[in-house]
C-alpha cells in the first residue's frame, strides 16, 4: 500500500498486489469488490479485468493494481511512485 496523497490528486492510495495467473488475478479482484461492496462501497471503473494482466479497481480516493508478475516487473510502480510513503497493511 502507498500514501499517494503528496504526489498525485487524483487518488489517496494504492493497493498494489500481483496474481499467479488470470484465474488468480481476476479471485483477488471479486473478491475485493464483494468485500468493499458488504461495506457500501461500489467502484467507479474496473479496468484490465478480461485480459488479467494488469487489473485496475478504482474506488476514487483508493486505487487498487492486480497485476501478473510480468506486468508488475514491467510497469514497476512503485518505482514509478517512490516518493509515495508505504503504508502498513
Amino acid at each position: 500500500m502507498l500514501d499517494v496523497r503528496e504526489a498525485t490528486s487524483f487518488t489517496d492510495t494504492f493497493v498494489i498486489c500481483t496474481g499467479a495467473n488470470t484465474r488468480q488475478i481476476q479471485a483477488i479482484a471479486d473478491e475485493i469488490q464483494d468485500r468493499l461492496k458488504k461495506e457500501g462501497e461500489y467502484p467507479a471503473s474496473v479496468e484490465g479485468y478480461g485480459n488479467a494482466e494488469w487489473v485496475l479497481v478504482d474506488y476514487g480516493d483508493l486505487l487498487v493494481h492486480i497485476f501478473s508478475q510480468k506486468s508488475r516487473v514491467y510497469y514497476d510502480l512503485e518505482r514509478l511512485w517512490r516518493d509515495a510513503k508505504p503504508l502498513k497493511w
